[in-house]
């Protein structure tokens, strides 16, 4: 869930090059994974097809120092998937970063640039 403060919608992402190594999406498929246990089902869980689970997995895997998330095949008793303590490490900094920019955020300066707002925008033309 992107934390929001009023009209101002935080969604941090941290970048490997080119590549978003996490972001708001990728926090909420780390927890639904430790929730679920298993890849496919978090992606049920979120509304995510099989394959854009399997490619957002990939890619946080690619783009750290070490996995965040392991696999164990087999479909039988042991097998699914699990956020590695690594895993948990990043996604607690990331929820932490989350936080801190809310509490950043609520500043004279955020308060003095919604004072300006409409409360729900004009009809369009």
């Amino acid at each position: 869930m992107v934390p929001r403060l009023g009209p101002l919608k935080l969604k941090p992402q941290i970048f490997c090059g080119d590549e978003p190594a996490i972001g708001p999406g990728k926090a909420d498929l780390l927890d639904a994974i430790d929730r679920e246990g298993s890849i496919s089902a978090a992606g049920r869980a979120l509304g995510m097809s099989y394959r854009r689970t399997w490619l957002l997995v990939d890619s946080m895997n690619r783009c750290w120092a070490e996995r965040l998330v392991e696999t164990t095949p087999g479909g039988g008793q042991g097998s699914g998937a699990r956020v590695t303590p690594f895993g948990h490490q990043v996604l607690t900094a990331y929820r932490a970063l989350e936080t801190t920019l809310l509490a950043a955020a609520d500043s004279s300066e955020f308060k003095a640039l919604t004072t300006l707002l409409r409360e729900h925008p004009l009809p369009t033309a």
